[in-house]
């Protein structure tokens, strides 16, 4: 009597601990063995590499499409709360039933046509697989897919033909994979290049642009770069993504879909740098995608019932220096209240006028606290991370009042609801999150003058697991109900991981 999908994904779990020589030469086996090579072939592709803004990217180009009319299919990755994420049709997420019937058909192939020369897929080169069959069965117009690290080893670039690639912004993230230096992270990205297929680039480091460069004419591709969206084409509306370096994922994605359209379509375009205004179907895609756990503001559903708009988590899984200081800049006008994203009225419960009310009580300074909850991996520098943060913030003159350390509650090696981690282990090992409180407090302590402060002054804590740091936060909201502090402003960064997570426990 168990759950089937929790047994398709306790199956999937068994592939994450998989590591095979080769791996991505083994790509085109698994293309065989599902006997997908026409589809693949066939599919109408748009690849999309970068270091961040790649899934807004992908995010925008797919919402812009499918305004348009096709059926679409888009894949990205990681998830955030639930796999089916990864895989969505005509912008949602692939039903359960859908995914346990491509799942097992997937599985089932695999099972009989690997050996020991062309083992069983590891989790992320299944996952890719299982999404292209999705896509060829379901009959996509279009497919947008994400690369998951680097490019030219990714799994994703066993697509031999796309119609058109894209490069978001590059920086310094996955070093041990990727290499330590621009030029040479630069050049795995390259890899999605392929012979006579056009790309674009929104405007890059110039080391990294000079290898981009290189590549693109060795393989004859005509590469532009595209400068971030000018607002004035959005005819008065607003995109949907919050954050001022949307507008470069946004321009991307408009060069992206608008030469997918002229190649795949039969759609007569005006010239793009002519408009003064985009096409309808732009904007509505411009304005209507949805991304969780970049830039999301999401107000707490348990104290909503308490204290309506008291405590509002603001997540983004920015683990990079670079995206740090763009989720620095967003979170500071957000809860500055310049650049609120506009659903976030909606958001929040209880009558326009007392929305606005607390707005202007929230923003008048000592009633309002705003509090870091952080976790990265321990392959990140936090000696880079933080600095690009606090100095971001501020700039705007946004403090953080605390900071709060805490370990992953999702476990690295399971997918599914099974994979929490909801006990409070005293035996979880919290050297690194220790390690994270120091730096964050020599820093805070430079900053005060030099003074260092000792670590149990209360401008940061550790927390032995995320519930416990989310039933501090909720427990200080509702003791506070009556003292000048009442309302937290919580950003939640450092790790897709821990966004989810807090997205599963506070949504659920």
């Amino acid at each position: 009597g168990s759950d089937p999908y929790e047994e398709a994904l306790g199956v999937l779990s068994s592939l994450i601990q998989r590591r095979t020589r080769g791996e991505f030469n083994l790509m085109f086996d698994y293309v065989k063995i599902l006997g997908l090579e026409e589809d693949l072939s066939k599919m109408n592709i748009i690849h999309v590499a970068g270091t961040k803004g790649k899934g807004s990217t992908c995010t925008f180009t797919e919402s812009i499409l499918r305004n348009y009319g096709f059926r679409t299919g888009l894949l990205t990755s990681p998830h955030l709360i639930d796999v089916r994420e990864r895989f969505r049709l005509d912008g949602v997420d692939i039903s359960v039933e859908k995914f346990l019937a491509y799942f097992w058909w997937c599985y089932k192939r695999f099972e009989e046509g690997t050996n020991d020369e062309t083992p069983m897929p590891s989790y992320f080169h299944f996952l890719t697989m299982l999404g292209f069959k999705i896509f060829a069965a379901e009959k996509v117009d279009v497919a947008i897919v994400e690369v998951g690290l680097g490019g030219k080893y990714d799994s994703t670039n066993v697509v031999q033909k796309p119609v058109v690639c894209g490069f978001s912004s590059l920086g310094y993230d996955h070093i041990e994979f990727l290499g330590d230096t621009l030029d040479k992270i630069a050049g795995m990205k390259a890899g999605i290049f392929k012979i006579g297929v056009p790309a674009f680039t929104v405007p890059q480091p110039n080391e990294a642009m000079r290898v981009l460069e290189e590549k693109a004419s060795e393989l004859d591709v005509n590469l532009n770069v595209v400068q971030p969206l000018n607002k004035r084409l959005l005819g008065g509306h607003k995109l949907s993504l919050s954050g001022e370096h949307q507008y470069l994922n946004a321009g991307l994605a408009v060069s992206l879909a608008y030469t997918w359209l002229q190649q795949s379509s039969n759609l007569e375009l005006p010239i793009l740098n002519q408009m003064t205004t985009l096409p309808e179907p732009f904007i509505k895609g411009l304005a209507r995608a949805s991304l969780q756990g970049r830039a999301h503001v999401i107000p707490d559903p348990y104290i909503e019932q308490v204290a309506p708009g008291n405590l509002v988590f603001y997540l983004d899984g920015a683990h990079s220096p670079e995206s740090m200081e763009a989720c620095a800049k967003w979170f500071s006008l957000a809860v500055m209240g310049d650049g609120q994203p506009e659903n976030m009225k909606s958001l929040v419960s209880g009558p326009p006028h007392a929305y606005e009310k607390r707005k202007l009580e929230k923003w008048s300074g000592e009633s309002c606290q705003r509090i870091l909850l952080f976790n990265c991996m321990s392959v990140r520098d936090p000696h880079l991370l933080f600095p690009h943060l606090r100095n971001t913030c501020a700039k705007y003159g946004v403090e953080f009042k605390k900071a709060l350390f805490v370990p992953n509650m999702s476990i690295s090696h399971k997918v599914g609801r099974n994979a929490l981690l909801e006990n409070n282990d005293p035996s979880i090992d919290l050297s690194w999150q220790y390690t994270l409180q120091e730096v964050w407090e020599s820093l805070v302590g430079e900053e005060n003058g030099g003074k260092k402060t000792p670590l149990n002054d209360g401008m940061s804590e550790v927390f032995l697991s995320l519930p416990l740091a989310i039933k501090w936060l909720r427990d200080s909201v509702i003791n506070q109900s009556c003292s000048p502090t009442r309302f937290q402003q919580v950003l939640v960064t450092g790790s897709l991981q821990l966004v989810g997570d807090v997205l599963r426990l506070v949504t659920k």
